[in-house]
């Protein structure tokens, strides 16, 4: 990506542009700001404030209102990344470090006045909650820019300083509950979007929020919070549902591991815990004592209760969803283990995995053979893990919201990989080095975030595979659905496959997404209504 004019990125700081272009300036209700001019004619504007630094007082609250300022502030570099480990070897930031001075987003719009109201698509970045960044390559916003849409990436506080729920916090909050700071973060974000999107040539009234893995359970927690009614009119999720299995901890189970975090920091009280720096914090995390951090029920951003009900009772944000996984979500060892790969080797992983309903799962992934083994252990893993949770989220919103649900399975393994001998492919499309490892076997499928970079037209971003024709094909055409949908609240278009929506009067067709994608009837249904059944009996 290549810029117009080195005198346009020639920026010092946050301070004002040398030569400044009136091009890249754009008046937010804060102050205003200036990008850059890509080689398209895209501009792009980096690292705008949408909240207050979550710092000192502030951390661990929810995500205050950004202040004014004077000037021009430069928006030519992405911000630091917020406080993370490196959990994902390869992950590919384009900010400079980490810091918890991260709530900043990032703007890619190809108007050229702030009249012209175009679609707006908001992306929440993947990485288990733990990690991630709104600079990385596969999420960059200049293609979907380039078929008319404002695209918007933002950070949002993460692990221990996104999630932790306290006590103390909850005591202190004026809502009664704490965690979920980092969802907060994303409904500040949409907010300021509604606020600030006009100025960039955005409609505010047609925007599509969307994300990966935690950045899908990210959408679907704004689409369950009454805090972020009105604030989209959209939704796309890709892999990841907060709805699924089982509902979140509630406040009070997660206030008990905010209270073992606290012990384990060697802090007595809050006042402590917000003394210690941001680096001792996240050297916190990294003991397995510590435990994960994630969303919490607690009532107030997140129902608390049994969240398919709540869908059921249509309490959801009634908006189109275009949703789906992909077919190698986990790998076929995540059933199998050290079992070999016999009929008999799988039904033992199923045994071991649903010891209560065994001989259902069995029958419902019937294999004789090698290959039909490792197939069948790499779809109940998928299923199991991913496709459930997002088919249930689908089938509850499209009884009960009078929206239209569209939904795919994305089959395309990745292509031939570029790495050296002692580099792996990593699960964020980057490179893994492992010093005198083996490498992994094959995938058989579409690997977790595999779909990212055709979706929203970046696999230009990603040097590290050999994309071939076909990848491009796919891409343009997976692109083009996605850029419909944020458009239409539809993903069809002319020259594309016909993408039915998933409903009884269209035989409950999904669209299977590859070189040559169709729609056809879901071949998984039985199957998750078999899970539906055994999860939702408990």
């Amino acid at each position: 990506m290549r810029l117009l004019s080195c005198a346009l990125i020639c920026l010092a700081g946050f301070g004002a542009a040398k030569d400044a272009s009136p091009a890249a300036r754009v008046k937010t209700a804060n102050g205003m700001v200036e990008g850059v001019v890509l080689d398209s004619g895209v501009r792009a504007f980096r690292a705008i404030p949408f909240a207050q630094p979550p710092v000192g007082a502030l951390r661990w609250k929810a995500p205050q209102p950004p202040k004014d300022w004077t000037g021009v502030r430069a928006a030519a570099e992405f911000s630091p990344s917020c406080m993370q480990r490196a959990v994902f070897g390869d992950m590919e930031f384009r900010g400079n470090g980490t810091s918890e001075d991260c709530l900043y987003l990032n703007v890619w719009t190809p108007a050229k006045s702030a009249s012209e109201k175009l679609p707006v698509l908001v992306y929440f970045f993947g990485g288990g909650l733990m990690a991630g960044d709104g600079s990385e390559g596969r999420y960059d916003g200049e293609s979907m820019a380039s078929k008319g849409i404002v695209s918007v990436t933002i950070n949002y506080r993460l692990t221990a300083f996104g999630f932790m729920v306290h006590p103390e916090l909850s005591a202190e909050a004026p809502y009664h509950a704490s965690g979920n700071y980092g969802f907060l973060d994303q409904n500040a974000a949409l907010k300021w979007v509604q606020a600030n999107i006009a100025a960039f040539g955005g409609d505010p009234r047609r925007v599509t929020i969307a994300g990966e893995s935690a950045g899908s359970r990210s959408v679907s927690v704004q689409v369950l919070s009454p805090l972020s009614r009105g604030l989209f009119a959209g939704a796309i999720m890709e892999s990841g549902s907060v709805v699924g299995a089982a509902n979140p901890p509630t406040l009070a189970e997660g206030e008990k591991q905010g209270e073992q975090f606290m012990k384990l920091a060697g802090a007595a009280s809050l006042r402590e815990l917000r003394a210690m720096s941001a680096e001792q914090v996240l050297a916190v995390t990294a003991k397995p004592e510590s435990g994960r951090f994630g969303p919490i029920a607690d009532n107030y951003l997140l129902p608390d209760g049994d969240l398919v009900a709540y869908m059921d009772a249509g309490k959801q944000a009634h908006v189109p969803l275009l949703q789906g996984t992909n077919s190698e979500e986990q790998s076929y060892r995540t059933v199998l283990g050290n079992n070999p790969p016999t009929p008999e080797g799988l039904a033992a992983g199923i045994r071991k995995l649903f010891p209560d309903n065994s001989d259902g799962v069995i029958a419902a992934y019937p294999a004789k053979t090698t290959d039909e083994v490792l197939d069948a252990a790499m779809t109940l893993a998928s299923e199991r893990a991913m496709a459930y949770g997002v088919w249930r989220f689908g089938e509850s919103h499209r009884k009960s919201s009078g929206k239209p649900v569209y939904r795919y399975l994305y089959m395309r393994p990745r292509p031939k990989f570029l790495g050296a001998a002692n580099q792996t492919p990593g699960t964020a499309g980057g490179i893994v080095t492992n010093a005198g490892a083996a490498a992994p076997p094959p995938a058989r499928g579409a690997v977790h975030s595999a779909e990212i970079e055709y979706a929203l037209g970046n696999l230009s971003q990603n040097k590290h595979y050999a994309w071939d024709a076909g990848d491009q094909k796919l891409s343009q055409t997976m692109e083009n659905y996605f850029a419909n949908f944020i458009k239409t609240g539809n993903p069809n278009g002319a020259g594309l496959p016909k993408w039915p929506a998933y409903s009884e009067q269209d035989g409950l067709q999904v669209m299977y997404l590859n070189v040559n994608s169709h729609a056809g009837p879901e071949t998984a249904r039985p199957r998750m209504i078999l899970f539906d059944g055994m999860y939702r009996k408990k």
